[in-house]
This record gives structure tokens, C-alpha cells and sequence, in this order.
């Protein structure tokens, strides 16, 4: 495979974006910390790089939440991965440019961007949240690796809406049921394949990220729970009545979530915050050195303000851990826990970015 353009985020503008009203800032490429208390702009700095990168936030499933208030959209701009790429969303229209062109469509524009890893408090609920949080982050991580996932992905979610508005009905159009149905089992066995894939794929990154991170002594696990994995077709036969007296779709990968064990035990149950807090990284830490075996790539590490949670072993592990080779953006609160020499600092102030 062909190496991507070597490269990373050089530049960030914004308009009516969060709390921004508007900001232009230069990044340095190795290393940079945005330093701030809460709820000045820290981690919408850091979204707004997921949103021109990857158009989603790690935050929220509706654009339309990241616009200031009382604004009718948002701009998100940068130079990152030698290319000038530009999100616009005026009402709920989105606009994507790539280096001045207008990219008609969101596969494409995300099939010539970069590849990112996003590590946040947050990732706590990987180990001990609903099935919906991994579920997410298999999408995230498989759309960047696989380009055929998203496609498959998109067309599932739409059929799977038009079946349950369908079964809703009381006596639903049974023809039209079984064209959704269809859908759902073509889309569905691809989604469900490659997430398989991707788990055995992640197990041995994962592993060697927790024990680095956390010690050896921790066996860790990873294993897939599809909803009906290999027999979609059948399942779906034999569900059918149920589906239809309780008017929704019962399952496919919708409904797919996957285990994370320490020693063969559930980590959710029987692990404790600290364990499970290094598994979460380890989950993120193996998702980049994961990301740039298959893309031959460095990620960039977005990494908001988890150093505040870990003890000083767990941090110095964890900066050790992370590529010399990937762009890390990091936020905090505190500058207490970092070591040596402080890399280039911005502090963040009521949505404005000063340079120190």
C-alpha cells in the first residue's frame, strides 16, 4: 500500500462553532497542550478537529448542537494532511471542500482525509457503558481502516428506520418488510464481518497497550457478540411474529456489542476504576498503533484532559506509550502531572486561545 501524505494538522479556523464565535489558530506538529479550566472551550477545540476530519463529534450525534448560540450554522476550516479541507453546515445542509472544491459527497471527502484517535474521560463507559458506546467506537475505528464500511453502514441505518416505521403498523406491508429485511441482511453481514475482523485484529494491540500501561499481570480479552452473526437470514425468519407484535427490528448489528474481559472475567464486573480506566486507554492505544499498521499512517491523538484521572505510573506510561511519529493535542486543567519540558502551550479562556 501506498504511504498517505506525510503530514498533520497545521491549522484550525473557526466560525459560530461552540462557544467560538470565530478563531483562527496555528498548531504545531508534534506536540501541543491547550490548557484551561472547565467550560472555557477546551474540548470543543479538539471536536471541532473531529468534526473537519471525520464529520462527527465524539459528544454528540447532531451537528446541529455545535453551532453557537443563536447562530444558523458553523464553520470548521484547517491545512491538515497537506490538503486545506473546509465543513460548512448552514440550517441542515452540510458543505465539505477539499483544497477549494466542493466534494459532493461524505465518503468521498472522508476517503482523501487523515486518521484520528480520540481518548477522553469519557472512554471509562467502553468498559463499563452500554453496548451503544462500543458499538460507536467500532464505527469509528472500522471507517477508517475499511472505506466499504461506512457505505455498508449508512445503507443499513436507513433500511433498519424505513423496517421499524413499517412494523409500527399494525398490519404492515409484509412485501416491503421483506425488501428492508433483505437490506438489513446484505449490509448487515458486512458491518458484522469486518467488526469480527477488526476485534481479532485489535486483540494483540490492545494486550501489549495494557500491559505497558497498566503492568504485566492483567490478561486482557476481547471477544465479539453479534446479534445474529452468521445466520441473519434465519434469525430474522424465526423472529418475525415478535418483531411484529412489539413493532421494531429484534436483530443485526444494531444490537451488536463485544466483551472485554481481564483474567476471563467481565472487566465491568469485576475490575476495578483503575483497571478498567487502563483498559480504556489500552482500547484507544491499540485502535492507533492498529490505525497506522493498516494505513501505513500515523494517527493524530486528540486527548482531552484524562491525565487528571491517572496515577503519576499511568501517566508517564501512557506519554511513553503514544508514537513519537503521530501529532498529539492534548487539554487539561493542570499542568501538575506533566514531566520535563513543557511542549508549546495555548491557555483557553471564554472560547479564546492565547499562545504562551
Amino acid at each position: 500500500m501506498n504511504r498517505k501524505k506525510s503530514g498533520v494538522i497545521e491549522s484550525l479556523r473557526l466560525v459560530d462553532f461552540r462557544c467560538f464565535e470565530a478563531l483562527t489558530l496555528e498548531i504545531p506538529k508534534e506536540i501541543a497542550v491547550f490548557l484551561g479550566e472547565n467550560a472555557q472551550g477546551k474540548t470543543s477545540l479538539l471536536e471541532a478537529i473531529c468534526v473537519l476530519v471525520r464529520l462527527q463529534s465524539p459528544r454528540t450525534h447532531r451537528l446541529g448542537q455545535l453551532q453557537r448560540f443563536q447562530s444558523d450554522g458553523f464553520g470548521v476550516a484547517g491545512e491538515c494532511w497537506e490538503q486545506s479541507r473546509r465543513v460548512q453546515r448552514v440550517g441542515a445542509e452540510l458543505e465539505l471542500l477539499v483544497d477549494g472544491e466542493r466534494v459532493e459527497s461524505q465518503g468521498d471527502y472522508l476517503s482523501t482525509g487523515g486518521l484520528l484517535v480520540w481518548m477522553g474521560n469519557e472512554d471509562l463507559e467502553l468498559v463499563r457503558g452500554p453496548g451503544e458506546v462500543r458499538r460507536r467506537f467500532l464505527d469509528f475505528v472500522a471507517s477508517q481502516i475499511n472505506p466499504d464500511y461506512r457505505r455498508h453502514l449508512v445503507r443499513y441505518r436507513r433500511a433498519l428506520k424505513s423496517r421499524n416505521l413499517l412494523l409500527k403498523n399494525r398490519q404492515p406491508d409484509e412485501e416491503q418488510v421483506l425488501a428492508y429485511t433483505g437490506l438489513l441482511v446484505t449490509h448487515g453481514q458486512e458491518i458484522q464481518r469486518i467488526r469480527q475482523d477488526l476485534l481479532k485484529d485489535l486483540a494483540l494491540p490492545v494486550a501489549q497497550a495494557q500491559e505497558r500501561v497498566g503492568g504485566a499481570g492483567d490478561l486482557c480479552g476481547l471477544s465479539y457478540k453479534g446479534s445474529g452473526f452468521g445466520r441473519l437470514a434465519e434469525d430474522f425468519a424465526e423472529v418475525a411474529a415478535k418483531e411484529r407484535a412489539q413493532g421494531r427490528t429484534l436483530i443485526g448489528p444494531h444490537r451488536d456489542d463485544f466483551i472485554l474481559t481481564l483474567d476471563g472475567k467481565s472487566a465491568a464486573d469485576f475490575g476495578s476504576e483503575g483497571q478498567q480506566r487502563t483498559m480504556a486507554l489500552a482500547l484507544k492505544l491499540g485502535q492507533g498503533r492498529l490505525l497506522e499498521q493498516k494505513r501505513n499512517a500515523p494517527p493524530v491523538y486528540l486527548i482531552d484532559d484524562v491525565f487528571g484521572e491517572l496515577d503519576p505510573s499511568r501517566r508517564n506510561a501512557l506519554m511513553d506509550y503514544l508514537p513519537e511519529s503521530s501529532q498529539k493535542l492534548i487539554t487539561t486543567t493542570s499542568l501538575s502531572w506533566m514531566e520535563g519540558k513543557t511542549p508549546p502551550l495555548f491557555k483557553v479562556v471564554k472560547g479564546a486561545v492565547i499562545a504562551e
